[in-house]
């Protein structure tokens, strides 16, 4: 799931619109951000099943997608949010960075650790739809449908000096990102 996380970042606009797109977009993803450095060193991995593709991988990333590891990061992030923007940004933006440890419950086959570095040996956790792929692909799907609805919604509502037709260019671009997001999820 790739495109999914985008969805919930473009939905929670609604909550703040007064956030910049771009700090949604980055919490969405901040524990694939923060899994580069990690995979770079050589402690978290991602294995292909098979032929590899969309949904046809392991994914050991027993720090940045642990339970605990992506509480840290979302108390972190929500701490960072509320320093610069404020109290309710700083909760939506550890909401949403949080997100994408229960969106990967959801598609990942059992990979995520309870604690970091999985210490504990306690069981690995996902739920596994990236086993039925067409449903893996409807719920990103319904996921940005949702997020570009409720992002053009709250764009176009926003009363500022920004012209109505720069709003709705805006939103059909965001529109056209979540959706091409979610083709190159897919086809690559």
């Amino acid at each position: 799931m790739f495109a999914g996380h985008f969805g919930i970042a473009a939905a929670a606009r609604i909550k703040a619109p007064k956030l910049p797109l771009w700090s949604l977009l980055v919490s969405s993803q901040l524990m694939d951000i923060v899994f580069i450095p990690f995979n770079l060193a050589g402690l978290e991995v991602i294995e292909p099943i098979g032929e590899g593709g969309y949904g046809n991988m392991m994914i050991h990333a027993f720090y940045t997608h642990s339970l605990v590891g992506a509480l840290i990061l979302s108390l972190i992030a929500a701490f960072v949010a509320q320093k610069i923007w404020g109290d309710q940004s700083g909760l939506i933006t550890g909401a949403i960075v949080f997100s994408h440890w229960i969106l990967d419950l959801i598609v990942h086959r059992p990979d995520l650790p309870i604690l970091p570095g999985s210490i504990g040996d306690f069981p690995l956790l996902g739920f596994g739809l990236w086993n039925i792929i067409p449903a893996s692909i409807f719920l990103e799907l319904l996921l940005i449908s949702i997020g570009a609805f409720y992002y053009t919604k709250t764009t176009l509502s926003i009363s500022n000096s920004d012209s109505k037709k720069k709003k709705i260019v805006l939103s059909i671009a965001v529109t056209a990102f979540l959706f091409l997001s979610l083709a190159v999820d897919i086809f690559l």
